[in-house]
C-alpha cells in the first residue's frame, strides 16, 4: 500500500520540477550569456554610392543655366546630430556611444555605435526623461517617468539604428537606456548632451 501512495506523489514532484525548470529556462534564458549578436547597420540618411556634388565627372554642357541654376535649394548632406552621450554600465558591463539624429527627411533616430553589452532576455532600447545615475542607484529609474520604447535590441554588439515613432518630440527626453523589460533593470545608459 505504501508504494502505491508514494508513486503518485513522486510523479507529481517530478512534474512540478520539470515545469519549474522549463519556466525558469524561459524566464532567465541563461544560454544568452554565451551568445553574442553583432549588428552592423549603416548610418541612416546617407546614400551609398551617390556621386559627390560638383565632382569632376559633371559635364559642363549638362550643368543647368539660367536664373533657376543658382536658386536651387540646398539639401542637407546627411543626418544632423542633435545630442550624444557615452553609455555607462549598470546591471551589466556596457559601453558605446549614443547619438540622437535628425535625418534629411525630418524624422529622428537613435544610433548606437560600438555597442558592447551582455545579451539577455527581452532587451529594449528606451528613450527616457530619467537622469542617468552611476551604480545601483541608476539601475531602476528609467521606468519611473516618461519613456518611449524604440524596439527590441537588435544585437548586444555593433552599430544599430532605432527610429523614433512619428509624433515623438525628442526634445522631451534626456537619456537612452538598454532596458531589460523582463526584470525591469537597466543594462547600461547614456545621458544625451545637446549639440
Amino acid at each position: 500500500m505504501r508504494s502505491v501512495l508514494g508513486r503518485p506523489a513522486g510523479v507529481a514532484v517530478v512534474a512540478v520540477v520539470v515545469v519549474a525548470a522549463v519556466v525558469g529556462l524561459y524566464w532567465f534564458q541563461p544560454w544568452k550569456i554565451w551568445q553574442d549578436e553583432t549588428v552592423r547597420e549603416a548610418l541612416p540618411g546617407t546614400s551609398v554610392g551617390a556621386a559627390p556634388s560638383g565632382g569632376a565627372a559633371a559635364s559642363p554642357s549638362a550643368a543647368p543655366s539660367g536664373p533657376s541654376a543658382s536658386a536651387s535649394p540646398s539639401t542637407p548632406a546627411g543626418p544632423a546630430k542633435l545630442a550624444a552621450g557615452e553609455l555607462i554600465s549598470h546591471e551589466h558591463k556596457t559601453s558605446g556611444t549614443v547619438r540622437l539624429l535628425r535625418l534629411p527627411d525630418g524624422s529622428h533616430t537613435v544610433r548606437l555605435e560600438n555597442l558592447d553589452t551582455s545579451n539577455g532576455p527581452d532587451l529594449r532600447v528606451w528613450l527616457t526623461d530619467a537622469p542617468v545615475k552611476e551604480g545601483r542607484a541608476g539601475w531602476h529609474v528609467f521606468d519611473d517617468g516618461a519613456y518611449v520604447s524604440l524596439g527590441k535590441l537588435k544585437g548586444n554588439k555593433g552599430d544599430q539604428n532605432y527610429a523614433l515613432p512619428a509624433g515623438v518630440d525628442p526634445a522631451r527626453y534626456s537619456s537612452v537606456t538598454i532596458w531589460c523589460d523582463r526584470f525591469d533593470v537597466s543594462f547600461g545608459a547614456a545621458e544625451l548632451i545637446r549639440a
